[in-house]
């Protein structure tokens, strides 16, 4: 991805429809919906597994384990966006960019968390203005500091949007837990798939090679 052609989609402001994002996530969700609902099935498993038999250490899991697993959603995602072949493996695909993706998961959920405890409101707008930091990451190659900040300033263009965006996926997940929990094994998947359409239809324009864009490093 190009940083100058990110910051002239900045400069101009972005807007975008929640309802036709949402519909878009649940139509990919539904072209692999077995493939979805059993990495959330082997995600789940693992939390559990450590909640049960290593409580102690779960902050291990939530540093190390965590975002790598739950970017093979947006990993996945872009090959099923490009129309690839795809396997189960691909969900582990995070993991080539395991460090990276850890620390920029752990700073910017500090800045979070300490936006949150000092004023709340602060950690609000990080909360929501980091949400495609990992994905900067992953499909822009850049670096933590450069990837959050990125994803912050395109964010603050057109932030409430985000921050209702933000709401919408929060009601999916509710939606989910009510439904016997179980709902969440479709609502989680779908919330990772939605905020990567989103990132994809933001970002386009700014690959380096039409052909390629946000597909490789």
């Amino acid at each position: 991805m190009n940083q100058d052609k990110i910051q002239r989609i900045i400069d101009s402001g972005v807007d975008f429809n929640i309802k036709e994002i949402l519909t878009k996530a649940w139509e990919m969700f539904k072209s692999r919906a077995l493939f979805h609902v059993g990495y959330m099935v082997l995600i789940g498993a693992i939390q559990a597994a450590f909640t049960v038999y290593l409580a102690d250490f779960t902050f291990l899991y939530s540093i190390f384990l965590a975002p790598p697993l739950v970017c093979g959603f947006y990993l996945v995602a872009n090959r099923q966006s490009q129309k690839e072949y795809i396997v189960f493996q691909n969900y582990f695909d995070g993991f080539k960019y395991w460090w990276n993706l850890i620390s920029t998961n752990l700073i910017s959920s500090i800045l979070i968390v300490g936006g949150i405890i000092l004023l709340i409101i602060p950690g609000i707008y990080l909360l929501i203005g980091y949400m495609f930091c990992l994905l900067f990451v992953i499909f822009g190659g850049f670096d933590f500091w450069t990837s959050m900040e990125l994803s912050r300033r395109l964010v603050h263009t057109n932030w409430v949007k985000f921050f209702l965006f933000g709401l919408a996926l929060l009601a999916l997940n509710l939606v989910g837990f009510l439904c016997l929990i179980v709902g969440l094994f479709i609502t989680i998947p779908m919330t990772y798939l939605a905020v990567y359409i989103l990132f994809e239809e933001l970002t386009i324009d700014a690959a380096d090679e039409p052909k390629d864009a946000i597909i490789h490093v």
